[in-house]
């Protein structure tokens, strides 16, 4: 008896569970809605279930199907600050709060787009306090890749995804260059604005590809084929976190400082000195592999203590772990995220203090990135920590750390994982920066990136889709000498995308920054994206960027070049730099270049006789390129072959 209704039991909660209409996890509480488009609102259900969704004064029913599928569509809707709320009926009720009505953007690409406000605080730090804007939403999709079938829905992620406002308890995990985009359509229209970040830092484009696109790239079918056996990727990281345990282990083993050089107290009376910032090589240390320690005493004011406070250190090569007086405030196993380590109260102490440094080296290039800041900062006062500073190797290794394979750059799994479970959801344009990670296959990218802005077209059954996306910028240092550049080869395929339809293009050459593949300046780059929608998915007539490359012609030992969107005209209050001009030899030579006409450059150099070709900023980092149209707005890299 007792067996037989706990069976009954069982029988009656699977039957209960199965008959839980579910949501899938973009809708949600605080979400935005697109205007003016029938809506689809979808989820799962017991097979064959009744649904009844409820929402602003309509009523819709649906049915699952014999797999516990459902979907039904609501009409179109009209923008407004309005919050409404959904009801879900089945066997249970599901209610979605907060939902406003508005544009939905898909932001996408890699650590460019994924960047968080609080990585720009260095440049926008005041701005940033007074960011108050709970019409504008940000939802962070969760880290996913799937090489065997595009996911239904989100994976659960590390934390909980959600819809989040612009508002003070959130803005510090908000995507930069999303939110300044957000904000400048929001000026402009009125008009609540959803963001949905499927972002993931170092994704290269084949990875955001579905594979009815991919099956034209054999090399990448093969590469899936591989990663969609389980037993494959199991095995290949088991070896890779063996092989980062050995390898930490190692380190420590052989790490002199190790639990002694970070102490306050620490004798580093033998310790050789060095200037900071700079890199080994160029300062005569002799480390490849390893780790090296650095110490500074610093002397605080009394009032700098009994406050939190901030370590700022800037950019290291490559890993560090850092201490204030022997006591741990941060670590950063690699070389790209800025150093920001906040520390309490209680660790200043007026007079002498300790700052140490832990690095972790892992090739010949380690050291501190010059020119980006190096600080303790407590409120408005602040204590450079540029200069002299002690240092001692705490181990030399002979090889380098065995290389990892890292999945989530596989071509297709991002698609698969993050992008496949959001195409019910209507949205209004794509914007995206991605394409550092393809700079060295430039070739395979002139084809793939206009594929990826197809492939997303047909998915989303939107041929039309508006899709902006951000040129890269300047990086690197500048040369003397014209050069080839796999950066500047890349910045004129993202050119040539604007061929195709419905597409804008943010011109960034004069905002990066030739020491960080991260710049700042989102700000400008989110205005830049949000005037190329307005005019792309807006309609707006407003020039929204700079001269862009249309035709050249041969004449009389020079090359007229003409451009398009020069609104005003092309400046021509300057001397223009960055032209270089190559005869039938392809030897490439700084040449002079003069404005000609509202939409006209003359470009030449006298020693170049029957020029053929010219190429405008064509370097890692064009830092003199200077040519642009009277608004203010900078050319695009190009070049006529």
């Amino acid at each position: 008896m007792k067996h037989s209704t706990a069976l009954l039991i069982l029988f009656l909660f699977t039957t209960c569970l199965s008959g839980q209409v579910r949501l899938p996890k973009l809708i949600s509480d605080g979400m935005v809605l697109q205007r003016d488009v029938p809506l689809k609102i979808w989820g799962w259900a017991s097979p064959n279930e009744n649904i009844t969704i409820s929402f602003n004064g309509g009523e819709y029913k649906c049915s699952a199907d014999e797999n516990g599928n459902w979907q039904t569509v609501i009409p179109e809707q009209k923008a407004g600050n309005t919050a409404y709320t959904m009801t879900i009926e089945a066997s249970n009720s599901i209610t979605v709060n907060n939902i406003l009505v508005g544009d939905v953007w898909l932001c996408s690409g890699q650590s460019n787009m994924e960047m968080q406000i609080y990585e720009v605080t260095d440049m926008f730090a005041d701005e940033i306090k007074q960011i108050y804007n709970p019409y504008i939403r940000h939802y962070k999709t969760p880290l996913h890749y799937n090489f065997q079938h595009p996911n239904e829905d989100l994976s659960d992620g590390m934390w909980k995804s959600e819809w989040r406002a612009a508002t003070p308890a959130n803005i510090m995990t908000i995507s930069a260059t999303a939110y300044f985009f957000a904000q400048n359509l929001y000026d402009k229209y009125r008009v609540p604005v959803g963001l949905i970040n499927s972002s993931v830092g170092g994704s290269p484009v084949e990875a955001w590809v579905s594979i009815e696109t991919l099956k034209h790239y054999p090399e990448h079918i093969k590469e899936i084929e591989k990663c969609a056996d389980n037993a494959y990727v199991e095995n290949t990281m088991k070896l890779d976190r063996a092989n980062t345990i050995n390898r930490t282990a190692i380190l420590n083993e052989n790490d002199a400082g190790l639990s002694k050089w970070h102490k306050a107290d620490a004798d580093d009376s033998d310790w050789n000195e060095i200037s900071l910032p700079g890199y080994w090589m160029e300062k005569d240390i002799d480390l490849e592999y390893g780790v090296i320690w650095f110490r500074k005493e610093i002397d605080v004011p009394k009032s700098m203590t009994g406050k939190d406070g901030i370590l700022r250190l800037g950019c290291i090569v490559d890993g560090d772990s850092s201490f204030i007086n022997g006591a741990y405030v941060g670590n950063i196993t690699y070389q790209y995220p800025p150093r920001i380590y906040p520390f309490k109260s209680d660790l200043l102490k007026e007079g002498k203090n300790v700052i140490a440094i832990r690095v972790v080296c892992d090739g010949k290039y380690g050291g501190f990135v010059e020119e980006k800041p190096y600080k303790v900062i407590v409120g408005d006062e602040s204590i450079d920590l540029t200069g002299e500073w002690k240092y001692k190797i705490g181990a030399k290794l002979s090889t380098p750390m065995q290389p990892t394979t890292t999945f989530h750059y596989k071509p297709l799994g991002l698609y698969n994982g993050m992008i496949a479970p959001l195409l019910n959801f209507s949205i209004k344009g794509v914007i995206w920066y991605q394409g550092e990670s393809n700079t060295e296959r430039v070739e395979e990218y002139a084809s793939l990136f206009p594929d990826l802005i197809k492939d997303w077209r047909d998915k989303w059954n939107n041929p039309q889709l508006p899709f902006i996306f951000a040129q890269l910028p300047n990086f690197m240092k500048a040369r003397k000498a014209p050069i080839e550049s796999d950066w500047a080869a890349l910045r004129n395929v993202q050119r040539k995308a604007l061929d195709i339809p419905n597409t804008g293009m943010a011109v960034t050459i004069d905002i990066g920054e030739w020491n960080d593949i991260h710049p700042l300046n989102k700000k400008e780059l989110g205005r830049r994206l949000a005037l190329e929608a307005q005019r792309v998915a807006y309609g707006e007539s407003a020039v929204s960027c700079g001269p862009l490359y249309k035709s050249m012609e041969i004449k009389n030992n020079s090359i007229i070049l003409t451009f398009t969107s020069t609104g005003s005209g092309i400046y021509t209050n300057l001397d223009l730099h960055g032209f270089a001009i190559a005869g039938a030899d392809g030897v490439y030579e700084w040449a002079n270049a003069v404005v000609i006409a509202k939409d006209k450059v003359k470009v030449w150099n006298d020693s170049v006789k029957n020029p053929v070709k010219v190429r405008y900023a064509w370097a890692d980092n064009p830092d003199d390129a200077n040519l642009k149209n009277k608004e203010g707005f900078p050319a695009s890299p190009f070049r006529t072959e």
